[in-house]
């Protein structure tokens, strides 16, 4: 197993894994996945961590870090789509993914690192608090685009 940033070449595996994460998002055409993964792996604030098992993605986390004039100008980290595919599950890949990435963050020099999760997935929480994540401190919100 290999805990590393994700390259050029996993879109597919990257893709299908999400697929697990959410089956009812829009298909992407090939074209337009493969523009937006371009963009993805030439912007330098923008990390696709993954856990590789006998060439299979078998988990996988994104973080963004975001520039900041507060704290000091320091920059704050988001992590998002935090998935581990049905059949690696429970082996410790996400705390793996998400260790991997919190690091990445610090040595980025991230002032707070912030995640989202639904209100219900209380195993997830329970993940992201054994990595260092506390509830409590700030309160999240989510606005979507109507329609």
């Amino acid at each position: 197993m290999t805990i590393r940033l994700a390259s050029y070449d996993d879109l597919p595996k990257l893709l299908k894994l999400y697929k697990e994460l959410r089956p009812h998002d829009p298909e992407l055409l090939d074209a337009e996945a493969e523009a937006h993964w371009q963009m993805m792996m030439s912007d330098e604030r923008t990390h696709v961590v993954v856990a590789e098992v006998d060439g299979e993605l078998a988990s996988s986390c994104a973080l963004t870090i975001n520039l900041s004039i507060a704290n000091g100008a320091r920059p704050f980290g988001i992590i998002e789509h935090v998935i581990t595919a049905s059949n690696f599950r429970r082996r410790g890949f996400s705390k793996q993914v998400l260790e991997f990435a919190i690091e990445l963050a610090w040595q980025k020099n991230c002032g707070k690192l912030m995640l989202l999760s639904g209100e219900q997935l209380s195993a997830a929480h329970a993940l992201y608090q054994s990595v260092g994540f506390q509830s409590g401190i700030e309160k999240g919100f989510v606005i979507k685009p109507s329609g």
